[in-house]
């Protein structure tokens, strides 16, 4: 089995996840709490992290049933399997730590760290100063997008 990143027909990420969940091909949707108004009332939700993509961990035949769904545009190789492999399980820590988070696009190269201490310890990273404060960018380089969240710079040693 191997990582491929799909890009989604639009709005289309869950339920590809829920064709995947039927068809019994392993995958990875990044998920985040968002809170709206609707009709006056907050409504608490879950949307994907990154709009457009979920990764499937599948064969070749995995692929092509994915492709039956009808829900995927295209279907993108990952010649880094273990940076990809990294970078996701990087972000599901900050998922489960419920963590506020920026999405980052287009990541300028910075100086890499990691977390040595609180909830994120061991977590990889990029340090960037933004407003007089230090946030880490936790990245998935194969998209050229990522996440922030705000940190202490005594926390992060370099790599």
């Amino acid at each position: 089995r191997l990582w491929r990143a799909t890009y989604t027909k639009a709005r289309q990420e869950k339920s590809l996840a829920r064709d995947l969940l039927a068809y019994q091909i392993p995958f990875y949707l990044p998920l985040v709490s968002k809170k709206t108004l609707v009709r006056g009332r907050r409504v608490e939700s879950l949307s994907p992290l990154f709009s457009g993509y979920v990764f499937l961990y599948c064969t070749d035949d995995e692929r092509y049933k994915s492709l039956t769904t009808n829900r995927i545009s295209q279907v993108v190789e990952v010649k880094d399997q273990e940076r990809l492999w990294s970078d996701l399980r990087n972000l599901k820590r900050l998922i489960v730590a419920k963590a506020p988070m920026t999405i980052e696009s287009r990541l300028a190269p910075g100086q890499r760290v990691r977390v040595k201490s609180g909830p994120f310890m061991g977590v990889e990273g990029t340090i960037e100063s933004r407003r007089g404060a230090f946030r880490l960018i936790v990245e998935v380089s194969f998209l050229q997008q990522g996440v922030s969240v705000e940190i202490d710079d005594f926390q992060v040693e370099p790599i």
